[in-house]
């Protein structure tokens, strides 16, 4: 049984410093009798939650109520998953206000337990008994008697520590429960509760950790050196090693010998890997790391390469797209540009008198593009470099470039090929999931539409890189339906060459900015989109990348031991990354790429576009 913790204190009111010195301490959440507008902007503009404890009224978080107005806030329309239920008074009270009201909590004392248990688990009743406890042998006590929510008050993290440890697999939540679907919170939530509670959360709905690293941003990664989870920050978690093999799996134990001896996961199994924690995190990397000496042996890769970002002017409005300028008249941040065709040609030239292999072609959608503008860019650089390779646009360049030109899509990457494109960039894949899509990049094609260039540009002898951009609006469920589709296509054609996951970077980005996304990834969910794709595309696609422009050499040099065996190209002039706040430079050098790989201990080879191994020009 998963046991969830959230970190709370009472309070009379609230006020800007109470709540500053409380999120400091680790509290995400605050509860007050009769929670007023100034508690609750106070509460909120320090990011933590506030809660009502003295009825109905109010537009706090989350409810701790009577059985009476539990039932009552119910009718009103107010999701079980916002009440907490206090066990207080006749039990067929407490029943009709768990059974009606559908609350997520059943709050009761240490000593009435038990009985609250009784309760929980009837049938047709859902929810969790939560405890205050103070030491970690109460906790353990209410465990034993059934509780799977602990309340603390005053804990510091050395003594979560040893909470953790005495416990096994331990979660903290916020006000709610993990696990929140992010569609209801939009539809249940004050804009600014739903702001507070997307910055205190993962892709799981649990608290993030405190740590002020995220993709992007110019910091050490917060990892322990004999970990590859940065779950915890207690001592005892970041001086003691993971432990070998899938030891520390747990529940995920199974899944994961499976994988080892073969079978890949399926997609519901893949969605739990996803949901893994802390020790849990270690062993899937262990196991990915297997796979990866298994099936591509030490040698880590890196491609010699340009991004050529022809124009920043865009017509589709992605949330997530620091990097995309409209016309000048909307005042967006930055000025827009437009390279001509000579431009981009010269640009190309550069990059092959530095030795360059591969140059990346990529943009904004302009209006006035049509599908001859990207065979015309294609023609003119192999005219001048014959034996460049050109990787260019993606699914979303192809789609227009047909559509403009009212063309069959297949004739138009027959015609792109014939130019002399080599191979496309998976990228405008964001997350293969339209659920997510319609809120992330609304206007752009959808997940079929995406395959549907896929299969056909590999049908045509265009092979392609495949990616994922995580971290936003997004969490395992998603995750899980990106990898099933990538998996799906893999299968029909083996036209994947690579699996490139790409960090949400979100300090420029305007859905975080308008505080509709999360900020970015946690460390431990970066470790296992790497470590879940390794296992994920095991047989199937052989080359997993890690980011040195989202992740920094750090970073890249840890998902080594975690399943990546690519550290990606030098990428003279990268502009897209750095327009969303990230701070890792625009261009590496080969020598910084072979640094970092030898200092994880492998080979580092230079490589083409299509893998096959290169001197160094």
């Amino acid at each position: 049984m998963i046991i969830t913790f959230c970190r709370v204190r009472p309070a009379e009111s609230i006020s800007g410093l109470s709540a500053a010195t409380r999120r400091r301490e680790g509290t995400t959440t605050l509860e007050v009798n009769g929670v007023g507008d100034d508690d609750r902007s106070a509460s909120l503009e320090e990011g933590v939650l506030p809660v009502e404890t003295g009825g109905t009224d109010g537009s706090p978080a989350a409810w701790i109520v009577t059985p009476a107005d539990a039932i009552r806030l119910a009718e009103i329309g107010v999701e079980g998953w916002r009440i907490t239920l206090v066990d207080g008074g006749p039990r067929a009270a407490v029943l009709d206000g768990l059974a009606r009201s559908r609350a997520a909590f059943l709050r009761t004392g240490r000593s009435t337990v038990r009985s609250a248990v009784s309760l929980a688990r009837l049938p047709g009743v859902d929810t969790s008994v939560s405890v205050f406890v103070d030491t970690v042998e109460e906790a353990v006590k209410a465990v034993e008697d059934g509780a799977s929510d602990l309340l603390l008050r005053d804990w510091g993290m050395e003594q979560i520590g040893e909470l953790r440890d005495a416990l096994g697999e331990l979660i903290e939540r916020p006000a709610f429960p993990i696990d929140v679907d992010l569609e209801l919170a939009r539809r249940q939530l004050p804009e600014d509760v739903l702001t507070a509670w997307l910055n205190q959360v993962d892709g799981r709905g649990a608290v993030r950790p405190r740590y002020s690293w995220s993709p992007g941003k110019d910091e050490p990664v917060p990892l322990p050196d004999r970990r590859l989870s940065a779950q915890w920050p207690d001592a005892a978690w970041v001086g003691s090693a993971a432990v070998d093999g899938v030891e520390g799996a747990g529940s995920l134990r199974s899944i994961l010998e499976r994988s080892l001896e073969g079978p890949a996961p399926s997609r519901n199994e893949l969605e739990l890997l996803f949901r893994a924690g802390g020790a849990q995190v270690d062993a899937i990397a262990n196991v990915a790391d297997s796979l990866r000496r298994r099936g591509v042996g030490d040698t880590v890769t890196y491609v010699v390469n340009r991004n050529i970002n022809y124009t920043n002017l865009c017509y589709f409005r992605c949330g997530f797209c620091a990097f995309s300028k409209g016309p000048r008249s909307l005042n967006l941040r930055g000025e827009p540009y437009l390279m001509s065709i000579e431009q981009i040609v010269h640009l190309a030239e550069m990059a092959t008198e530095r030795g360059a292999t591969e140059v990346t072609l990529q943009g904004g959608i302009h209006p006035d593009y049509t599908g001859d503008f990207y065979v015309a860019v294609v023609e003119a650089i192999k005219e001048r470099m014959p034996e460049m390779h050109i990787h260019g646009f993606t699914p979303l360049e192809v789609w227009q470039g047909a559509e403009t030109l009212g063309v069959d899509l297949k004739d138009y990457l027959v015609r792109l090929r014939r130019a002399g494109l080599g191979t496309l960039p998976g990228t405008a894949a964001e997350i293969l999931d339209d659920r997510v899509r319609r809120h992330l990049c609304p206007d752009k094609i959808t997940t079929a539409e995406w395959a549907e260039v896929m299969l056909t540009a590999h049908e045509v002898g265009l092979r392609a890189t495949a990616t994922v951009m995580f971290g936003h609006i997004d969490g395992p469920s998603s995750w899980a339906n990106h990898y099933e589709v990538v998996r799906e296509i893999q299968r029909r054609t083996g036209g994947f060459t690579e699996f490139v996951p790409l960090p949400f970077v979100h300090m420029g980005s305007p859905i975080w900015l308008r505080g509709r996304a999360r900020p970015g990834p946690t460390w431990d969910e970066v470790v296992l989109i790497h470590s879940v794709a390794r296992i994920a595309f095991d047989g199937l696609i052989p080359n997993i990348q890690a980011s040195w422009v989202k992740l920094g050499l750090d970073g890249v040099r840890r998902l080594l031991d975690a399943g990546a065996n690519d550290v990606g190209g030098t990428l003279m002039g990268e502009t897209i990354t750095r327009s969303a706040g990230a701070s890792h430079g625009e261009e590496m050098t080969t020598d910084q790429l072979e640094s970092v790989v030898h200092e994880a201990g492998r080979t580092a080879m230079q490589r083409t576009t299509l893998y096959e191994i290169t001197e160094r020009a």
